[in-house]
């Protein structure tokens, strides 16, 4: 049996909002949003990954704080994992510059305005659990 593909998603917060990426490539996933990431390079740690990930993507410098528990299917063979992560200090905004055209910041009451890839819903349902927990462990 051939080992998985690991394909890390960075669920980016910057306090109560989350950063959703929409995609532009391959065409059947264009003009829909996930998290942003990609592949895990052989070698290469998944924390590495999502840093790797998001300086390429959005040009932005991460720090992944923790892994969001469970693994989803993707497509046959890819299983993706998605971290917790934060812009470490002094960092410019994130901008789309591979494999995206638009990025939005969503608070949990619009999280479902976007039409996320059906790959990323399960995943972007665990983090908005950690969302809410985090806003009402802060209102205390």
């Amino acid at each position: 049996m051939s080992e998985e593909t690991v394909v890390v998603a960075a669920a980016l917060c910057d306090g109560e909002h989350l950063l959703a990426a929409r995609r532009t490539a391959p065409p059947e996933l264009a003009g829909r949003w996930e998290l942003p990431g990609g592949k895990v390079e052989p070698g290469e740690a998944p924390e590495r990954a999502v840093v790797r990930e998001l300086r390429e993507e959005l040009g932005v410098e991460v720090e992944p704080l923790e892994r969001v528990p469970g693994v989803w299917p993707l497509k046959p063979g890819y299983v993706l994992q998605v971290w917790i992560a934060r812009l470490c200090q002094n960092q410019p905004a994130p901008r789309p510059l591979e494999d995206h055209d638009e990025l939005r910041w969503l608070t949990v009451s619009d999280i479902w305005s976007v039409d996320w890839l059906d790959q990323d819903r399960p995943a972007v349902e665990e983090v908005v659990k950690r969302l809410l927990r985090t806003a009402r462990e802060a209102a205390r």
